[in-house]
């Protein structure tokens, strides 16, 4: 495996990082991580709107499939819908279910979280968890400065094209993600 790879990758594409699809890269599979790894561990994961199409308990066991093969001292990055973005279009979207065609890409989320319930999915592997980017129970935004250089979120305040108006600091925020990066400890 080594290097640094995107789970899940869709039509995303980032310089520096190898795009895997669930058929090369199956986060419920552990035969399939170690086909793909073969002896060597990944430097960095990177997987953006993943893991809520997972039931809770696999995204747990996809946690520590992650830790497993990751290197010591590398990162998981890792973005997930919002359920505290207070934007009820943005909630009707990315609810469990979707918003009722059975062709969108959330019709088949299985969990919509919160921060702390997603932080635990990957404390309960091993990993220590840095939150960069969610809204608190009371709806409040927080973000912890973060570099894409080191794992690019599209759907972020710091790059998605719906929060321009918010980083110009003249409008709300027009999509939300939690964003974590998860750590294996050295």
């Amino acid at each position: 495996m080594g290097g640094r790879i995107i789970l899940g990758a869709g039509e995303q594409t980032w310089d520096g990082w190898t795009a895997t699809q669930r058929e090369q890269l199956d986060l419920t599979d552990p035969e399939s991580f170690a086909r793909f790894s073969g002896a060597e561990l990944a430097d960095a994961f990177l997987c953006e709107h993943v893991w809520e199409h997972l039931t809770l308990p696999q995204g747990q066991a996809a946690a520590r499939l992650c830790w497993r093969y990751l290197q010591r001292g590398g990162v998981l990055r890792v973005a997930v819908p919002d359920a505290f973005f207070l934007d009820a279009g943005y909630q009707c979207t990315v609810q469990v279910g979707g918003p009722g065609s059975a062709d969108h890409p959330a019709a088949d989320h299985q969990i919509v979280y919160d921060a702390q319930t997603f932080a635990g999915v990957f404390t309960q592997a091993g990993f220590e968890v840095t939150l960069l980017e969610y809204h608190d129970p009371s709806g409040q935004f927080c973000f912890q400065p973060w570099s894409p250089e080191a794992g690019p979120v599209y759907r972020s305040a710091l790059l998605d094209h719906r929060n321009t108006d918010y980083r110009a600091g003249w409008g709300p925020l027009g999509f939300a993600s939690i964003i974590l990066d998860a750590c294996k400890p050295t």
